[in-house]
């Protein structure tokens, strides 16, 4: 199972301790971000962290970033015409 997220993490410092954080809490999971341009605020400007495994609690994942101050969502599925 791959879920992907959004967040407002920005900055490659911060993103290595969250998914230091994530790691510890998750230790079963594969965890990986990738930072993307940030000339928009966030939802349209965000990066993408990516978990993979055999069950990921999506909701807690989103309860330990927002309790870090990371806003994050899953992010939706969507085909462009």
């Amino acid at each position: 199972m791959v879920e992907v997220f959004m967040t407002n993490i920005q900055s490659e410092i911060l993103s290595k301790e969250i998914l230091m954080l994530l790691e510890g809490n998750y230790p079963s999971l594969e965890i990986n971000f990738d930072l993307e341009d940030y000339n928009k605020p966030y939802p349209c400007g965000h990066s993408i962290l990516r978990i993979e495994g055999t069950f990921i609690n999506s909701d807690s994942i989103i309860q330990l970033l927002k309790s870090k101050g990371i806003e994050c969502g899953i992010l939706e599925d969507k085909i462009c015409n």
